[in-house]
């Protein structure tokens, strides 16, 4: 069976977002977390793949342009990421959402098509977020592997990875890697229930 890894950054006290609604103590939105050549799908929450798909859009179409959700040109890693972004599939657990403008994107209705998801023939499967669906997906225990990077700073006001999570849910680590910058590389197995 297929794992479903997810992966953010995070600030030190577990923000994937700041009070204006972005994690601003991003530099980049590249994969840092090593998953490229190990997933072949990805999954999002209905709420973020509104901005997700028109964030790396920007970047396909307009490289080498100050990107309007960032403020800054997008680096070469992001660049990069958006290419290998249309190549996989996407699935967006929504309800509502019914139509989107990348050609390889399908709507799951739910948890259930997401654990149907994991027994598809491939290679593993990218939660991207947002922490809504992370949440509730560790909380059904479809989440095998969690992989942090955790930013060494207090945010303060936004949203919290797990605010909605209802479940303890144990995390055995299995690496840890402190970058030159402070940031941490976190990556936990997480428990059954």
């Amino acid at each position: 069976m297929r794992q479903l890894i997810a992966a953010f950054k995070i600030s030190a006290d577990g923000r994937i977002e700041g009070s204006e609604g972005y994690a601003d103590w991003v530099d980049g939105w590249s994969d840092d977390y090593g998953l490229t050549a190990q997933v072949d799908a990805c999954v999002l929450g209905g709420r973020m793949y509104p901005g997700y798909e028109q964030y790396w859009t920007q970047i396909q179409n307009h490289p080498d342009e100050v990107h309007p959700q960032s403020g800054s040109v997008p680096t070469a890693s992001e660049v990069e990421w958006a290419k290998t972004m249309t190549a996989l599939p996407h699935y967006v657990v929504s309800k509502s959402l019914t139509s989107t403008e990348w050609p390889d994107t399908k709507f799951l209705r739910g948890l259930d098509d997401v654990e149907a998801l994991k027994h598809e023939e491939g290679k593993d499967i990218y939660l991207m977020g947002g922490a809504r669906i992370t949440a509730a997906a560790v909380d059904a225990g479809l989440v095998d592997e969690l992989r942090l990077i955790v930013y060494p700073l207090i945010a303060g006001e936004g949203t919290t990875l797990f605010a909605t999570s209802t479940q303890r849910r144990p995390l055995e680590l299995r690496s840890s890697e402190r970058w030159p910058d402070g940031r941490l590389s976190l990556v936990y197995r997480v428990a059954r229930a």
